[in-house]
């Protein structure tokens, strides 16, 4: 139960980033929800298919369906005050990152997976919604740029992923990952910490 809803407020919070992202875009109430649901199941879709889920969990259940889209008209209709919340909203992103993070790889820990796999897919369960989100828009994708984004998500899984080996509590560790996963995020962004790029190259 503790999982289905984190699972709900993570799509709650990567829903009202997607959207918020489509109406910055200029986007129609159709391409805002479209890009609402993309970035809210986006991560989960990966991860079940990675691990021979199918059809993917959020596509079973509609209250995985209704939350984003229910998200997404909201923001659609209310975007001038969302978009006065920008710190807020990034920290919606981080919190959604954090939560996806723990139970991407909680889901994949329960399909006993080795170590190493269940590190990766928590964390593309956490990355994929935003990357296919920026595709979707024609950026570069944020986890490709210099933000610590998926590096602040694998630092989450493993720690889900060495708790769950050495035999702790899983709701504990989970909890312990996904306030790490948001609190990197967040220091990245107010420290302004950037991944290392190729030197020499023309700006």
């Amino acid at each position: 139960m503790l999982l289905i809803v984190a699972e709900l407020v993570g799509l709650a919070v990567f829903a009202a980033s997607g959207a918020l992202a489509a109406v910055h875009a200029r986007l129609d109430v159709f391409g805002v929800v479209v890009l609402g649901l993309t970035t809210a199941l986006g991560g989960g879709v990966i991860r079940d298919l990675l691990l021979g889920i199918t059809p993917p969990t959020t596509l079973r259940d509609w209250p995985y369906i209704a939350v984003p889209v229910v998200v997404a008209l909201a923001v659609f209709g209310f975007h001038p005050q969302v978009a006065r919340l920008r710190r807020a909203v990034l920290l919606a992103d981080a919190v959604g990152l954090g939560l996806f993070t723990v139970t991407g790889t909680a889901t994949a820990l329960a399909h006993n997976v080795p170590t190493y796999t269940a590190c990766l897919i928590g964390m593309t369960a956490g990355i994929g919604g935003g990357a296919l989100r920026d595709l979707l828009l024609r950026e570069i994708p944020l986890v490709l740029r210099r933000e610590i984004y998926a590096l602040a998500a694998l630092a989450g899984a493993v720690v889900v992923v060495a708790g769950q080996r050495l035999g702790w509590p899983a709701a504990p560790m989970a909890a312990i990952g996904a306030v790490l996963v948001t609190a990197i995020r967040l220091i990245a962004l107010w420290r302004r910490w950037n991944a290392p790029v190729a030197r020499g190259l023309d700006r």
